[in-house]
């Protein structure tokens, strides 16, 4: 088995001001907090951070911010897969530029029932077209984007680009497809999308997690990494599998933002873009014991 460093990535929330343009203070306070609490890196422009809600130039300027606030490039993996190429190609070069560790890149996700063939075609349109500094984290999700990743693609993708494959999270929620990545393709870093699921992923060879619910409780996560088969191993993995479990029983991103403005005291954090909706009173009670379990974890 190949010996990896297991890691915590955040999907951090995207704070809005009240016209809904991006709260980039906010934004910076908020992943420096996380960074501060353990996470190992941030994973900003994924689903969780509502990324398509955001424009190209909105994602890239919060990109530069973040860089500008104090978050090293190395410990960030944004979202940059779009529907269209170009937009892809011009995220995912900026985000190299910048000397971010790398993207993660969903496929095109409009069109369904596309096979292997389209889906290689596409990554390698955009590969080829930023060139060899580009690393890609492939983002398995076929419940929202309806294009899966395959383990043949992934094997066509690696056998073609080699190390700029860099990995793949899995947001499935399938564990024996998160296994069989794993089995399949140890040379990649393999995230499950579920802090529950951390043992598991480490004990077949993966890298750690990137979720959601970490926007929440990034202590209580690093904290079953670092204590994994430890004494507290049990303790800690039932304080994040509750948390988990809250969250899983709510609407996931609305509530999230929800926890984390009750965490700092700051309504502003709870705002969403349409078409989702702020949470509502009934889920008050469920947000807020997921917040007192995993404990106060607000910005310095």
């Amino acid at each position: 088995m190949i010996s990896r460093k297991i890691e915590l990535f955040v999907p951090t929330v995207t704070p809005f001001a009240g016209d809904l343009s991006v709260d980039a203070t906010r934004f910076v306070a908020q992943a420096k907090s996380l960074i501060a609490s353990g996470a190992h890196g941030l994973a900003p422009f994924g689903s969780t951070s509502e990324a398509n809600s955001l424009s190209i130039s909105e994602r890239m300027a919060a990109l530069e911010a973040l860089n500008k606030g104090g978050i090293e490039p190395a410990q960030m993996i944004p979202g940059t897969g779009c529907c269209a190429a170009a937009d892809t190609i011009k995220l995912s070069a900026h985000a190299t530029k910048l000397g971010c560790r790398g993207v993660l890149m969903l496929p095109p996700f409009f069109y369904k029932g596309v096979g292997d063939e389209g889906v290689f075609d596409a990554y390698k349109q955009v590969i080829e077209a930023v060139g060899p500094q580009l690393r890609v984290y492939l983002y398995h999700i076929p419940q929202m984007s309806g294009v899966p990743i395959t383990l043949p693609l992934i094997d066509r993708l690696l056998s073609r680009f080699g190390d700029q494959i860099a990995g793949l999270k899995d947001s499935s929620g399938n564990w024996e497809n998160t296994a069989n990545v794993i089995a399949a393709f140890p040379e990649i870093d393999t995230y499950s999308a579920s802090e529950t699921m951390i043992p598991e992923n480490v004990a077949a060879g993966g890298a750690g997690c990137i979720s959601a619910s970490s926007n929440v409780n990034p202590r209580g996560i690093r904290a079953l990494i670092d204590g994994l088969n430890g004494p507290d191993h049990d303790a800690l993995h039932l304080q994040v599998s509750s948390v988990r479990k809250i969250f899983e029983s709510v609407p996931l991103i609305p509530a999230i933002k929800s926890a984390v403005a009750m965490q700092n005291s700051d309504d502003n954090f709870a705002r969403v873009r349409p078409p989702f909706v702020r949470s509502t009173p009934e889920h008050n009670e469920a947000i807020s014991k997921a917040v007192r379990i995993a404990g106060n974890q607000t910005l310095p």
